[in-house]
């Protein structure tokens, strides 16, 4: 495999692949069921449970 093959598959196969990555990664994030645990962690900075030693 010569340098032209590698870069030809790089710039196709390589730009599916990203593109199928950020597409499973957005409907991980955009699943069914997932927003109460998103809103959940989104709400733990702003709790106070412990208070900071002094």
């Amino acid at each position: 495999m010569d340098h032209e093959i590698a870069r030809h598959l790089a710039d196709t196969w390589g730009l599916v692949l990203l593109v199928l990555m950020f597409l499973a990664a957005v409907g991980f994030l955009f699943r069914p069921g997932a927003k109460s645990y998103y809103r959940k962690c989104g709400h733990i900075p702003l709790s106070d449970d412990e208070r900071p030693k002094s």
